[in-house]
């Protein structure tokens, strides 16, 4: 059946209503059908009602409040136009008449008197009718929703129904390619043969050779796996199903795996086909380690895309492809041969990468003569494809508010500040706060420039940015993958640099060293259970479970070591806190001139880049390891 659109399912529900009232009033009518005499009933004034009762020619009287209904002994003119009738209508004046009940009992009339709110009328029914009335409509919309939703869930019609054919009409061939996708050269590699397959199957097959069906992107966010994906169905010039792994997934057990299979069976029709799955670890997570059981929405949903993706044959060209930032915790079922077992690692880029993403994301974007993106590449390590888009996003708009009609380097670097430290606040300092925070990050400054190992400087300043009252921000010479010993000590000295400042210059310390000591603590523990850098404790593993609470691990899992072990931990991440400390108060003691003369240029100048802090410190001869 076609599915029916909203205006229709209103017009539905408009008709349903209709019918209800139609049906009330149609009940109303009938019984005041039956509540009221056959014979003709006229009006007549209450002057002439006490005539016809002075002449004896009343038998009976109803009165309702100040309405009075009779009966009389013959037919009597009593109509507007002479009618003659028995019964008639009048009504009592506001101020009672004490005659009248005399009058009535004097004449034998009977009298039966009921209260005024027993009078029958189509508005008393309606109203004594109209709660059940409510409560058939809304148990009449909870049954007719609870259908559509169910037979939507099955493909056919309904609110969720609309899925499959969103889905299938939004399902296009791709124009980007390969070569809109900078860097990640890799990834492409391991993906070419899948376009071949695409493109030419039979020559696969005549070979007996079975491409992977599918093939999972793992990566950090923002490093182009929807892209990739989107380009390989480009490149290879077939239909793209993108669908979020959150959009299995609804309140009806059994939605979702419907959804699957009406999903895969398009994508057949339309072979050949892709099917890209965002998100895969929202539905994809180890089965049977929670604490509802096994048979909830998610895992039916996880069970039914395991059953489909061995039921493809060798004829059917479609491929599936998923992304996720966890592949840690997907199930080990999607991961086997035969499903997800083909893995393609998109990584951060390096700057030649960057290099390359700046310049798909500046085709559009009009750029000034000193705009360098090699500088900008380098300036930027650790910066994803979309933190370079973003980059580059933000520098236009940085001109755009200037009025400005081409893009400067200036942009840039304020669009990179703006990224990295934060936008600025304004915010009341008082002096003696102020000069606390210049001598704070001096000492983070002081300590980075004369460790031999620590990166170099690329801006202090105490201006409030983002949540930070201060800030001094290092930038890496060279792309890192793994981190040395004697680097990441430097790194903790100079992460207590602030704070060991504060004690030596102003003799006490603030809460300021708050996110250091943070950050420190964090660095230290990882340099003594997971990297086996404490000559106390060794190469062993003692790292915390990094299992997720909602994998129910946590709960059925004892801890791996003693608590002595606990206790030695302990002890080493005090001892490298400490030795840090003690590292950067004597660098700072040696030094002591050369940081009150950053200090008073960092209050002049409230902001100091790498040159102006290179200036202050009488230059890179005085630079010596400790």
């Amino acid at each position: 059946m076609p599915q029916r659109t909203p205006k229709q399912n209103l017009i539905a529900n408009i008709w349903l209503v209709v019918a209800l009232f139609a049906t009330l009033a149609y009940i109303a009518s009938y019984y005041l059908r039956q509540t009221q005499p056959v014979e003709p009933v006229y009006e007549i004034t209450y002057t002439r009602f006490k005539a016809l009762l002075n002449e004896g020619q009343v038998v009976s009287v109803v009165m309702r409040g100040l309405d009075v209904q009779g009966e009389l002994h013959s037919e009597q003119s009593i109509g507007p136009n002479e009618e003659y009738a028995m019964r008639f209508t009048t009504r009592l004046p506001v101020m009672d008449d004490a005659t009248l009940l005399p009058a009535l009992e004097q004449h034998q009339v009977d009298v039966k008197v009921l209260s005024a709110e027993d009078k029958p009328g189509i508005m008393a029914f309606i109203i004594s009718f109209l709660p059940w009335l409510l409560i058939i409509a809304f148990w009449i919309w909870i049954i007719r929703r609870t259908q559509r939703q169910i037979s939507g869930g099955l493909g056919s019609k309904g609110e969720l129904g609309k899925f499959l054919s969103r889905h299938a009409q939004a399902a296009e061939i791709p124009e980007t390619t390969f070569d809109d996708v900078a860097g990640q050269e890799n990834a492409k590699r391991e993906v070419t043969e899948l376009v071949e397959f695409l493109k030419s199957p039979e020559q696969f097959r005549k070979l007996g050779a079975e491409v992977p069906r599918g093939v999972l992107m793992m990566g950090p966010p923002g490093t182009g796996k929807t892209l990739m994906a989107k380009a390989l169905a480009g490149e290879a010039g077939v239909r793209f199903y993108s669908i979020s792994g959150s959009e299995f997934i609804e309140v009806f057990v059994g939605v979702g795996a419907s959804r699957v299979r009406n999903l895969f069976e398009e994508a057949k029709k339309n072979a050949p086909s892709i099917i890209f799955i965002d998100e895969l670890d929202s539905i994809g997570r180890t089965r049977g380690t929670g604490l509802g059981g096994g048979h909830d929405e998610r895992e039916q949903t996880l069970n039914q895309i395991l059953a489909e993706m061995d039921g493809f044959s060798g004829h059917e060209a479609v491929i599936i492809l998923a992304a996720t930032n966890r592949p840690d915790v997907l199930d080990p079922a999607l991961l086997r041969p035969g499903r997800f077992d083909r893995h393609v690692v998109l990584e951060l880029p390096d700057r030649n990468d960057r290099i390359a993403i700046l310049k798909v994301h500046t085709r559009k974007v009009p750029l000034a003569d000193d705009v360098n993106l090699e500088d900008i590449a380098a300036g930027t390590p650790g910066f994803s494809g979309a933190d370079l888009k973003n980059l580059v996003n933000e520098a236009a708009m940085l001109a755009a508010r200037d009025k400005e009609v081409i893009v400067t380097m200036r942009y840039f670097d304020d669009a990179r500040d703006k990224l990295l430290l934060g936008t600025v606040r304004t915010l009341a300092i008082q002096p003696e706060e102020r000069h606390r925070l210049a001598v704070h990050e001096s000492g983070h400054a002081l300590v980075a420039y004369y460790l031999p190992h620590a990166d170099p400087i690329y801006k202090v300043s105490i201006i409030p940015r983002g949540r930070a009252l201060g800030v001094t921000h290092q930038l890496p010479e060279q792309e890192r993958h793994t981190l040395p010993e004697d680097y990441l000590q430097d790194r903790l000295a100079v992460m207590l640099g602030g704070r060991c400042a504060e004690q030596e210059l102003l003799g006490t310390v603030s809460s300021g060293a708050d996110d250091d000591i943070a950050q420190a603590t964090a660095l230290a523990r990882s340099m003594v259970s997971r990297w086996g850098m404490s000559k106390e404790i060794g190469p062993v593993d003692l790292r915390d479970s990094e299992e997720h609470p909602f994998l129910g691990r946590e709960i059925a899992q004892p801890r791996r070591f003693s608590e002595s072990s606990a206790q030695a931990v302990d002890n080493a991440v005090k001892q490298l806190l400490k030795d840090a400390e003690d590292r950067a108060l004597e660098l700072i003691r040696q030094q002591h001139t050369q940081l009150e003369s950053l200090i008073q240029t960092l209050e002049k100048n409230e902001s100091l880049d790498r040159e102006q802090v290179e200036s202050c410190l009488e230059g890179r001869n005085q630079k010596q390891a400790l």
